[in-house]
């Protein structure tokens, strides 16, 4: 059988193939271990990571609805030093490249993250999650402002030598705009996207479906959004993008590329069969092969534009 190069760059971040699997959708690749070969995928992004233990957000945590899944889980998590001493020496284990989606309160909290977090064994990233309201903001979400995007992610390139990826969000007026600012202080590259704000409500009782009320929208709905997004941001920065939202199968994965990934992410379609993201790697593995590609860089920005 034919081959191709599967391997891909972000940045300073090798990747031995693009399909990742994408933060709070993986926890910390453990329970997914026992039913697929984690060894197979290009990189595991871990659940965010907070320098305190977070209890996270009242029940109900997690909604479906038509075409996606509503979450509002609160960032819970075990803190940093668990993470450090127990979920990354385990991690470290497997041949993915591990990357640290990195949450905080304030600017301070991601500078101090990241240099906990610099140079760690099997550590080969981070993932800046500017989503986080910012506490010294009134709670605007960090990555709702250019300026304040390109603060945090500044802060988090002093501190580290890793290889940097900052993960957008979408509930923004321009995020091309923001893309450009982050862009500019020397990040490696960026995620796009995050979940969309979104809320559901029962019928019959009028209670919504969330204990927090609002949550992330995430799933094939906002796929179109996610690819747009992708397509804009890739022709204003000249750093790689790693696409997610939304990718249920291989010919998902294939959109985004083509739109100007060189990386994407699966993310809640684990929740509903854990092999996605396996089914995702072989199925765009044969479609390079059939279609000729040499390699999967040759697939990148291949969208053919109306003359």
């Amino acid at each position: 059988m034919k081959t191709t190069d599967l391997t891909t760059d972000i940045g300073r971040l090798h990747l031995a193939n693009p399909v990742c699997v994408a933060s709070g959708t993986f926890g910390f690749a453990e329970e997914y271990a026992e039913l697929i070969d984690v060894d197979l995928l290009g990189a595991v992004v871990t659940k965010g990571i907070s320098i305190e233990v977070r209890r996270g957000n009242p029940a109900p945590r997690t909604a479906e609805v038509p075409a996606g899944l509503l979450n509002s889980v609160g960032l819970e998590n075990p803190g940093v030093q668990d993470f450090i001493g127990e979920k990354l020496p385990r991690l470290s284990e497997f041949r993915p490249a591990v990357i640290a989606n990195i949450i905080g309160n304030t600017i301070d909290d991601y500078a101090r993250l990241s240099g906990m977090l610099n140079g760690l064994k099997g550590l080969d990233g981070l993932e800046v999650n500017i989503s986080c309201p910012n506490v010294s903001q009134g709670g605007i979400a960090f990555g709702t402002d250019p300026e304040i995007a390109a603060r945090v992610a500044r802060a988090v390139v002093e501190e580290t030598s890793l290889p940097v990826l900052v993960k957008l969000s979408p509930n923004v007026t321009d995020i091309v705009a923001v893309a450009k600012r982050v862009a500019d202080v020397g990040v490696d590259g960026l995620t796009l996207i995050n979940t969309l704000r979104a809320m559901a409500i029962d019928h019959e009782t009028g209670v919504p479906l969330l204990g927090n009320v609002i949550g992330g929208l995430s799933g094939p709905a906002i796929r179109p959004v996610a690819v747009r997004v992708v397509f804009e941001v890739t022709r204003a920065v000249d750093i790689p993008v790693v696409g997610c939202g939304g990718i249920m199968n291989w010919r998902d994965a294939v959109e985004f590329i083509r739109a100007g990934a060189s990386a994407v992410q699966v993310g809640s379609a684990s929740f509903r069969n854990p092999s996605t993201c396996i089914e995702v790697l072989r199925g765009l593995e044969k479609f390079l092969v059939d279609n000729e590609y040499s390699s999967v860089r040759e697939l990148v920005g291949t969208v053919q534009l109306p003359e």
